[in-house]
């Protein structure tokens, strides 16, 4: 049983980390697409999840398409601010895959469009200023509230 954290193009080390850290907490596997804005060996890296990082079951993957190419056929979620439902409405399963985008310009648009029927957003306040939740907080919502309807499976 897991659940999969996919990180398009990340470009902050500290995201990555604390997304490291949470998957390693859960069991979950977490996928990073290149191009990356860092080395997996950057220091900043290793420091927002030194002592989980040996624990996470990452894969890279050398490109989105190259990614999508090998799980073809599997539930996918694209997240984001565009997302056509709210997180909340949709019912995870085991084995699906939350996509996530860099944290400067989000998944691309293409991808959004397509994924339209499997989009998911955090709500907001539409007066607010900010663009989007911090990445890794983001993805921590998205996965737990996936853990929560499966049960909490493995975790106590």
């Amino acid at each position: 049983m897991s659940l999969h954290i996919v990180l398009v193009e990340p470009e902050i080390p500290p995201n990555t980390g604390n997304i490291a850290r949470s998957c390693a907490a859960t069991d979950s596997v977490l996928h990073l697409v290149k191009p990356l804005g860092f080395s997996i060996d950057d220091r900043s890296l290793k420091r927002a999840g030194l002592d989980y990082w040996p624990y996470v079951k990452v894969l890279v993957h050398e490109s989105l398409q190259d990614f999508l190419d090998e799980y073809e056929g599997r539930r996918m979620f694209a997240v984001t601010t565009k997302g056509r439902h709210l997180f909340t409405e949709m019912e995870y399963r085991d084995e699906d895959m939350f996509l996530f985008g860099r944290e400067t310009m989000g998944l691309p648009r293409d991808l959004i469009a397509e994924m339209a029927d499997m989009s998911i957003r955090i709500p907001m306040s539409e007066s607010t200023r900010l663009r989007s939740f911090n990445l890794a907080n983001s993805a921590n919502i998205i996965l737990f509230e996936a853990l929560r309807q499966l049960g909490f499976p493995g975790l106590r």
